[in-house]
């Protein structure tokens, strides 16, 4: 005789519902419907996803520091008090001051640390519900608008597109896919405002700053190399997805267009997730 459900076991289970959205074809016409993985129904949380994007950055950065004997490769000496001159070291026999953080060509005050811990621990469990919530985030219009994006009304997000979509090779035939699903100004939108860099970063070949746009999520590497000389277009393989890429900057709601394969691996990948 099979026991009967509690309320307990009710609570701990939840029922959760799978979204669905439409398979477009190549021509931008609709195939079928398709059932999404779990972690798209998860609640978008934009704490959690900037959390991890920050830990993301933070754990690429490269230490520096200053030499430890810049600023102080002068041979000095102090007078001493009582002689009506600051207290600051000075030339061997000039009165030019140098070594002090007050003096020209003087050591740094606060130097940057090449010891300095950059990096940002964040719970397995958080980053993991990051990326989910990071892909829920997809999904809404309102999150893509807010972000910049220019989208037509109507299209369902996230794009997903039949396996032909892998095989685009050429930039011609990439624009002309994205002219059918009218996305193309998007990708206008993002050559547009590309600008040159304010600051220091132009002499460390960081000259321009480019507007992220569409992000192209494929099954493998190597794929739909078409769309890589777009502006702002990004091409990712499912594999190598991360929070980052699904929400620059921790801003969640980034247009994503994914392959069928694709769409398969990440629920592999994804498999055993609830939120």
């Amino acid at each position: 005789m099979t026991p009967p459900t509690t309320r307990r076991s009710a609570e701990i289970e939840p029922h959760t519902p799978h979204h669905r959205a439409p398979v477009l074809a190549l021509d931008g016409s609709s195939t079928e419907h398709v059932q999404l993985p779990l972690a798209f129904s998860e609640p978008v949380r934009p704490d959690l996803i900037r959390r991890a994007v920050l830990a993301a950055r933070a754990n690429r950065r490269q230490p520096y520091g200053t030499s430890p004997t810049a600023g102080l490769r002068h041979s000095v000496q102090w007078s001493g008090k009582g002689k009506g001159v600051s207290r600051t070291p000075r030339l061997m026999d000039s009165m030019r001051g140098a070594q002090a953080p007050n003096t020209v060509g003087g050591r740094p005050a606060h130097p940057p640390r090449p010891d300095r811990i950059w990096t940002l621990k964040i719970n397995t469990k958080e980053r993991k519900k990051a990326f989910a919530s990071a892909l829920a985030a997809t999904r809404e219009e309102k999150l893509a608008r807010a972000r910049g994006h220019q989208i037509p009304d109507g299209l369902a997000l996230p794009v997903i597109l039949e396996p032909g979509l892998e095989t685009i090779r050429e930039t011609q035939e990439a624009l002309g896919l994205l002219d059918r699903l009218q996305l193309v100004s998007d990708v206008d939108r993002a050559r547009e405002h590309s600008h040159l860099r304010a600051g220091r970063g132009k002499r460390r070949g960081r000259v321009r700053r480019t507007p992220r746009s569409l992000l192209v999520v494929t099954a493998g590497p190597g794929q739909a190399s078409g769309f890589r000389n777009l502006p702002g277009v990004d091409v990712v393989d499912v594999h190598r997805l991360t929070t980052e890429d699904l929400a620059p900057g921790g801003d969640p709601g980034r247009v994503t267009i994914f392959s069928r394969p694709a769409l398969s691996s990440l629920a592999e990948r994804l498999e055993g997730h609830r939120p």
